[in-house]
């Protein structure tokens, strides 16, 4: 199995796109056995940044997740640790 991206693109999603993307990503990452990866929602409206936040809050693979870094696009993404 091929190594899967540590940064999922959502600009340009609905929120009912988005979510099934999402929670593909974090299985296939989660399987790949990544620690940490990154969601991109962009700023906007704040709509998907809120949607994301409000799965990852109650995901069984998430440890934790905060406002990306600059250099991950700061408020623009999410970044998110992995369970063990």
């Amino acid at each position: 199995m091929a190594r899967p991206p540590e940064e999922l693109d959502l600009h340009r999603h609905t929120v009912d796109e988005a979510l099934p993307r999402l929670e593909q990503f974090l299985y296939d990452a989660y399987r790949a056995r990544l620690r940490r990866v990154w969601i991109v929602h962009g700023k906007g409206t704040g709509t998907l940044k809120q949607a994301v936040s409000r799965y990852l809050a109650g995901h069984i693979l998430v440890r934790a997740y905060r406002t990306a870094g600059g250099s991950h696009g700061g408020a623009g993404a999410t970044e998110v640790d992995l369970a063990d």
